[in-house]
């Protein structure tokens, strides 16, 4: 038995050694959030949107030219520095290169934007004069091989109407139609220009859609259910090797029942093509060193050439 007097000195430095270590753990989180901070301004995925000839927010303001906008990103520049200097705050950094990445995109997004540059004979691969939706998605594919052409590394390109509920019939024609040209039209163009080989183009969904009909009779009004057992993607360029067929579902494709690919297996194969090992590239959370591909994920070996 502790007496009560040293019992009440070990809670105290307990208690000492618990609040020392909330606050160690509070500093900690405050420069992680400071890192993660600059790494998000200097990486920030940036939305394409269109008005008119050029994107939105992308135009100069009237009477403004590129020469006195500099010169008041430089000035701004200095007096951010000097709040530093004397704050030494970090995210004052960050604004820094946030204002600095906007002016170099601005600079250079009109001539990106601008697809009339392009030849006659690209156009009508990738269908971009079509009406509606179709020439909208025509227009993303086309854009995007411009973006890899411009070093840019990570390009992504949504077509949301694949929530087949009802009407799947009709609906995934519709879809397909949309879709199928400009991306076929996509990668043949990255190939002609020598671009397939350094770039991994990946096509997939968040989920499947069941095998059996949901709340109707099989018929044209019929749909699908969200499916998560067991579905399907694919990939072409980088290293991965084509012609192939990596796994199969059980009859009736409830079920994948060979090669199965669990979320963190692609992701972990994903990374490999793109030459990081997913068993070395964590952050530190908290004082555990955590992986993108959680504690699993195996790279799937038969998917590259």
């Amino acid at each position: 038995m502790l007496r009560p007097a040293l019992a009440a000195v070990l809670l105290f430095l307990a208690a000492i050694i618990s609040a020392f270590g909330y606050l160690r753990l509070e500093e900690m989180d405050r420069e992680q959030e400071a890192v993660k901070r600059d790494v998000e301004y200097a990486q920030q995925r940036v939305r394409l949107r269109f008005a008119g000839a050029v994107g939105r927010d992308m135009a100069a303001l009237g009477g403004v030219t590129a020469q006195m906008q500099r010169a008041q990103i430089e000035v701004v520049k200095q007096i951010n520095r000097q709040r530093f200097e004397a704050l030494q705050d970090p995210e004052i950094n960050s604004r820094i290169a946030a204002y600095e990445l906007a002016f170099r995109m601005q600079s250079a997004a009109p001539e990106l934007i601008d697809l009339s540059r392009e030849r006659p004979h690209t156009h009508l691969a990738y269908g971009t004069s079509r009406a509606g939706e179709a020439g909208s998605f025509s227009q993303n594919c086309l854009l995007a091989r411009r973006l890899v052409e411009r070093g840019v590394r990570f390009v992504s390109i949504f077509h949301r109407r694949w929530d087949h509920h009802s009407k799947l019939r009709s609906g995934l024609e519709e879809n397909c139609r949309v879709v199928d040209q400009p991306i076929g039209a996509l990668i043949q163009d990255l190939k002609q220009r020598g671009l397939l080989d350094s770039t991994v183009v990946v096509w997939g969904t968040e989920f499947g859609r069941t095998p059996v009909t949901q709340n109707n009779q099989p018929g044209p009004e019929a749909g699908r259910d969200h499916h998560r057992f067991g579905f399907s993607l694919w990939l072409a360029g980088g290293r991965v090797r084509p012609g192939q067929v990596i796994g199969k579902t059980d009859e009736f494709g409830w079920h994948a029942i060979e090669d199965r690919v669990h979320v963190h297996d692609f992701q972990a194969t994903l990374l490999h093509l793109f030459g990081l090992d997913h068993l070395k590239l964590t952050y530190n959370f908290r004082g555990l060193e955590a992986r993108l591909t959680n504690q699993d994920g195996k790279v799937v070996a038969k998917v590259m050439g």
